[in-house]
């Protein structure tokens, strides 16, 4: 099973933060798992699914209140 991994430069910084984004993708049709390394000075969120597309995930984090840049 072939899963994709997509990764992500954000602004999504902290606990509260991260709280504020579970619901959007939480609800993406095909997002099996996700994290952000807010550690990270580039706060790098990881997508893994199936069948995702990096536009998705990047209009989510939008309408959360985020930035995501996907990174290559």
């Amino acid at each position: 099973m072939s899963g994709q991994n997509l990764k992500f430069k954000t602004n999504i910084k902290c606990g509260g933060c991260i709280a504020t984004v579970s619901p959007f993708l939480n609800e993406t049709a095909g997002v099996k798992l996700w994290e952000v390394d807010t550690v990270n000075k580039d706060k790098i969120l990881t997508v893994e699914g199936e069948g995702i597309s990096a536009d998705i995930v990047i209009e989510k984090v939008q309408k959360a209140g985020f930035k995501a840049e996907l990174i290559s």
